[in-house]
């Protein structure tokens, strides 16, 4: 019972410890600031960029050397939110059909 109780303790206050959820401002800064490091963190450079609406700007950063990569969302403001990032990066010179199974 009492390391029933112990175990319960600490995930609990553990938990408790823990950041607040995830926010929309977590992600978020002055493009400046996140260009900057991104390229100082992870020696990630600006590799393609994309209007997706009229007030939004796509950006992909990568780096070749470290392998990680970054989707930006960039707004006529300035502010930049980083949607998405992960490894295993690999440049393509001309574009190639990939097979990912999904039928149709």
């Amino acid at each position: 019972m009492f390391k029933r109780t112990l175990s319960l303790a600490v995930i609990f206050g553990t938990a408790a410890t823990a950041p607040p959820a995830a926010s929309d401002d977590l992600n978020c800064g002055d493009r400046a600031i996140v260009a900057e490091r991104l390229a100082t963190f992870y020696g990630e450079e600006q590799s393609g960029l994309g209007l997706e609406s009229e007030q939004r700007m796509v950006e992909v950063w990568s780096s070749e050397e470290t392998g990680t990569w970054t989707i930006l969302m960039t707004l006529p403001s300035g502010r930049s939110c980083v949607m998405a990032s992960g490894g295993n990066w690999m440049k393509q010179d001309a574009p190639t059909k990939v097979d990912l199974g999904i039928p149709g």
